[in-house]
């Protein structure tokens, strides 16, 4: 059945660190981290609702001036999230541009901002008519590992040790509902923005026996069909497990952050994960507080992922990008170097 969503990466994997994920039947997305964006279309990035930021070294998080040049003058609030410190990295990309005629937009752009920390999170709104500077104190709340919890979806956050925190992400759908093309043609339903509020009254769990309107124009007529709920499900929809995506970047081969990522992880239908060295240069890897493609694999191995991408290689592979996949692909199936 076709999935609620389709990630991809923005970039190649030697290049910066950027998830796009796309929502089917919705001009809605998620991105996670936020390097270098120029391959992103403006139309990609205006679907962009939230940000999830693994942390701010330059190439994960350079790529928020991008979406901030896109969203300007547009009526439109961006919900980021970041690592401890990330309300202050907010503020210093805000204060680093002039704002004086921000007034003379007739829609009001915001950025509503979020510092993670281990067991609290600190939420700050920056607002373009008021030239991005805060009015207000920001708003503290307990962090218990999730930071959007919505009917469709949730996503959660962990922290890892790149010698500074860094977050890694799941994306969870509760469930997926496949709507059955061939079935609204027999129904003479044409797809459209009902859909989603179909899906979501689905996910809401409303009563079986209540009605709900199928509403839609053709023509600059408005046309409108009722079915109860539950007789609607059942001739144009298939309902079945939701998806879940794992992105884990920049942390160094620790015991404790190879627990927490398999324990994160596990049975993930996606895991999007950082593999910048090849083994025999284990020492570098170590140094820089990262991961090798064998070390990748082994821990999309031990979490029972069904697939796993390994990408944000080194560039000094530039030439022999092949053998970071190869050795990933060959530790992920148990399968010893060659």
């Amino acid at each position: 059945m076709r999935p609620s969503f389709h990630p991809r990466l923005v970039n190649g994997p030697l290049e910066d660190p950027a998830l796009f994920i796309p929502f089917f039947f919705e001009k809605r997305a998620l991105l996670f981290d936020m390097g270098d964006l120029y391959r992103l279309p403006p139309k990609e990035i205006l679907k962009l609702t939230h940000g999830f930021v693994s942390h701010t070294h330059m190439d994960h998080f350079a790529g928020f001036d991008t979406l901030l040049r896109t969203f300007l003058g547009r009526q439109k609030a961006f919900h980021v999230f970041g690592p401890p410190h990330f309300l202050q990295n907010i503020e210093g990309k805000l204060a680093s541009y002039t704002w004086n005629l921000v007034e003379n937009y007739s829609h009001s752009f915001s950025v509503k901002a979020t510092e993670v920390h281990p067991t609290y999170t600190i939420s700050q709104v920056y607002e373009c008519n008021k030239g991005f500077k805060s009015k207000q104190a920001p708003e503290e709340a307990p962090f218990d590992e999730t930071l959007v919890a919505e009917p469709a979806f949730s996503v959660h956050a962990i922290h890892l040790d790149h010698k500074i925190p860094c977050l890694g992400f799941n994306l969870k759908e509760r469930f997926h509902v496949n709507i059955m093309k061939d079935s609204l043609k027999r129904l003479k339903i044409p797809v459209g923005p009902w859909l989603r509020r179909f899906k979501q009254v689905l996910y809401e769990e409303h009563d079986a026996g209540e009605d709900f309107h199928v509403v839609w124009k053709e023509a600059g007529k408005e046309h409108k069909l009722t079915f109860s709920l539950g007789d609607l499900a059942n001739q144009i929809a298939r309902v079945s497990p939701g998806q879940k995506i794992t992105y884990i970047v920049d942390v160094v081969f620790s015991p404790e952050n190879a627990e927490k990522i398999v324990d994160f992880a596990r049975n993930a239908d996606h895991l999007f994960i950082e593999a910048a060295f090849l083994d025999a240069d284990l020492d570098i890897a170590r140094n820089k507080y990262h991961l090798t493609a064998k070390q990748a694999g082994i821990l999309a191995r031990k979490a029972g992922v069904k697939q796993f991408t390994p990408f944000h290689f080194s560039p000094r592979y530039a030439h022999t990008a092949h053998l970071l996949q190869e050795e990933a692909r060959r530790a992920f199936a148990g399968l010893q170097p060659e």
